[in-house]
């Protein structure tokens, strides 16, 4: 069997005496689409943070196309491959669309932001950032000023800076947040699109939007991961009706 594209292995990270990935083991082969759902707190932003090097695990291993990515900086995973989206939108709002991709192009190569005139300019940064604009449905607002693009267009144009940066996973944190029923229905055809381009490890509240997308799910309760498996055995699983939904919310994974 092929080894995993992403192999977690322990992973412990606590804040005082709040434990936060509590002894976390996953693995995620190349092309599948893995998410990763949990209550508030459940700590799935902090392994996140961890997988890329932002946060430092106390024990545990990361493992990344085969090599030991634990003791390396951010920077570095990216070079790896590794791409992140966030929870909140990071985007230059007074730069077009297109100037935030090419910028994102231009900080994977190694240069500074400082340098951003020059992201406006060169082919060899525009012509990728255009290319990433397209592949999340933008590719007609590449000349939109950010500020004047709505809240979803938004979630599109980060993930292609993520995407500029040739990534062969992608690490995508509440793409859906703050999303009415429309623009979440467009996030779920863009990812399942990709999903066919490149492996994801998806954080996501909307239920409906995971169980629409995932190859496999993993439960996060208090740190730990109570169960991981494909969809149809996550929705029977007691443990997840009981420690996540709740029994009252249990229709929502009955869909």
């Amino acid at each position: 069997m092929a080894e995993p594209l992403l192999a977690i292995e322990g992973l412990t990270k606590r804040f005082g005496g709040v434990t936060a990935s509590d002894d976390v083991s996953l693995a995620v082969p190349q092309g599948e689409l893995h998410a990763i759902i949990g209550p508030n707190g459940a700590g799935k932003t902090t392994l996140i943070g961890q997988i890329t090097g932002e946060l430092t695990p106390q024990a545990g291993h990361i493992r990344f196309a085969g090599e030991d990515i634990t003791p390396l900086p951010v920077y570095r995973r990216s070079l790896l491959g590794l791409a992140r989206s966030f929870q909140i939108t990071s985007l230059f709002l007074d730069f077009t669309a297109l100037d935030n991709v090419a910028l994102a192009v231009q900080a994977h190569a190694g240069h500074s932001f400082h340098f951003w005139r020059d992201a406006r300019t060169e082919a060899a940064l525009r012509e990728p950032a255009r290319a990433a604009l397209e592949r999340v449905a933008l590719g007609g607002r590449a000349d939109a000023i950010v500020a004047n693009m709505s809240h979803g267009e938004h979630r599109q144009l980060e993930i292609a800076m993520a995407l500029a940066a040739g990534p062969r996973m992608l690490l995508l944190d509440e793409p859906m947040a703050g999303m009415g029923a429309e623009e979440s229905a467009q996030m779920v055809t863009l990812l399942r699109q990709l999903k066919q381009e490149v492996t994801i490890l998806l954080i996501e509240h909307d239920m409906d939007a995971v169980f629409a997308l995932a190859d496999r799910i993993s439960v996060l309760v208090y740190g730990r991961v109570i169960a991981s498996g494909e969809p149809a055995a996550i929705r029977a699983h007691p443990d997840v009706r009981r420690a996540y939904l709740g029994e009252q919310q249990a229709v929502t994974l009955d869909g």
